[in-house]
């Protein structure tokens, strides 16, 4: 395992006046519903994301990333039209999607640096990347009547640039957004068609009539006895915070399935299970909870191919139910890493349930889309296997890189110089507590 520090850097970008891209054809107006799924309170706000991309010495003066990604977004709206809508709130906070062809954000802008510049090679964390990003502030607060979309595609001196990204989760999660930066790579490369055609299908993830939960959703389940409160990390001024990045290749793998030898389900578990159990016990032990407080971690489980009957191929909405592990904070860093991944692995079986999701939408309609509980809760995103790396304009694949928060950590990928898969784990703490963090995961990982 390798951790890494954001580098230190300091560049100015100039952004142009942004310009509002429309379906380059007529489209229908109509409304759209969506589902009791996307319809959640805690998705209520735009995902940051960024690529970068190498210069081609073949494109050189030829082909502009900016106009030509701008034209192809155009073309692929035409297929994903719902998403050049606009969010409306009807009685109960329930929101439809009504498709005026208003548009997304896009913006072009100049960096006055190469991109070699930001890290050669290129290497998580982006401690860089509000410079990339599109103010969607500029446009007002939330998602209700608000763009669905912001892109700024910024170029380096050099010839290569990044494109990024603000996306309205309640549109779609991280597969069906993937889906639709895929498609307009495809357009960008000269495609007539995506190769995937979008299916809403919404209807499909409603609540029941009457709604009739059939799981415990913990993620909507306070404390016990208790009464809401943050995790004392999230109050703490981002000052004292220490943005870093740990990377996990194969070998590191394989050294934490040492711990865990006496699962009988071994065979069955995953990269995943492995590194977020490790992440999970360090980070409790690193913030120092009091023994008998307890904790949770719960991350996104996508159930397209779990769910009876199946979602269709093309569906790009949100597609997932979290799964919630807890236990005692004592307990947890006291315990040999293999409860930890017992946990996990247990939390991630009853979320795959065939009829979990359908539990989730009717939880939560009945409970009038309630708030998502926090106080002392990590939430993990593994968005490896979500399609973002294989996001190609014409200039081949580029680098995928999210922005780290203290609440929450979303896990990416990238090949290094050997070609093997580097699982890129960012996190944000107190610098005391990462101090902590890193030693404990150290300790877990030997060469």
């Amino acid at each position: 395992m390798k951790s890494i520090l954001g580098p230190k850097i300091s560049f100015n970008v100039q952004r142009s006046k942004p310009v509002v891209i429309f379906p380059a054809k007529p489209t229908p107006h109509d409304i759209k519903f969506l589902s009791d799924i996307d319809n959640q309170t805690v998705l209520r706000y735009h995902t940051p994301g960024v690529h970068f991309y190498h210069s081609d010495p073949s494109k050189a003066c030829q082909v502009d990333p900016a106009n030509a990604i701008k034209e192809a977004l155009a073309e692929a709206l035409v297929y994903y039209y719902p998403i050049a809508g606009r969010l409306r709130e009807q009685p109960e906070r329930k929101l439809l999607l009504d498709c005026t062809r208003e548009g997304v954000m896009f913006v072009e802008a100049e960096a006055d640096v190469c991109l070699e510049y930001l890290g050669d090679p290129l290497t998580p964390p982006f401690p860089f990347t509000d410079q990339l990003h599109f103010d969607s502030e500029l446009m007002g607060p939330g998602v209700i009547n608000q763009p669905l979309l912001y892109v700024q595609v910024t170029r380096f001196k050099c010839g290569g640039f990044t494109f990024a990204h603000k996306t309205c989760h309640m549109i779609a999660d991280a597969h069906g957004w993937a889906q639709f930066l895929t498609a307009i790579g495809e357009f960008a490369r000269g495609a007539d068609q995506p190769n995937v055609l979008p299916v809403w299908d919404r209807h499909l993830l409603l609540a029941r009539d009457p709604p009739a939960p059939t799981h415990i959703h913990l993620e909507y389940e306070p404390f016990e006895g208790e009464t809401q409160e943050y995790d004392d990390v999230l109050k703490t001024l981002p000052a004292n915070l220490v943005y870093r990045s740990f990377l996990f290749g194969p070998k590191d793998v394989s050294f934490l399935k040492k711990y865990v030898q006496s699962l009988k389900s071994m065979s069955n578990v995953s990269r995943f299970d492995l590194i977020t159990a490790a992440v999970w016990r360090s980070r409790t032990i690193a913030l120092d909870y009091p023994p008998d407080c307890e904790i949770r971690v719960q991350f996104p489980v996508n159930s397209r191919g779990k769910m009876v009957p199946s979602l269709p191929t093309g569906f790009y909405g949100n597609a997932f139910a979290l799964a919630v592990a807890f236990s005692k904070a004592g307990k947890l860093c006291s315990s040999p890493l293999e409860y930890a991944l017992k946990l996990v692995k247990e939390a991630k079986e009853n979320a795959r349930a065939c009829d979990f999701l359908q539990s989730l939408a009717d939880l939560n309609v009945l409970r009038g889309r309630p708030q998502m509980i926090v106080a002392r809760t990590f939430l993990v995103s593994d968005i490896t296997c979500a399609g973002f790396q294989g996001v190609d304009f014409g200039w081949g694949e580029g680098m995928f890189g999210v922005k780290s928060f203290p609440w929450l950590t979303m896990y990416t990928s990238f090949k290094n110089s050997d070609g093997e898969e580097i699982v890129v784990v960012p996190m944000c703490l107190p610098q005391l507590a990462m101090a902590t963090f890193k030693a404990e995961m150290e300790s877990l990982i030997q060469a």
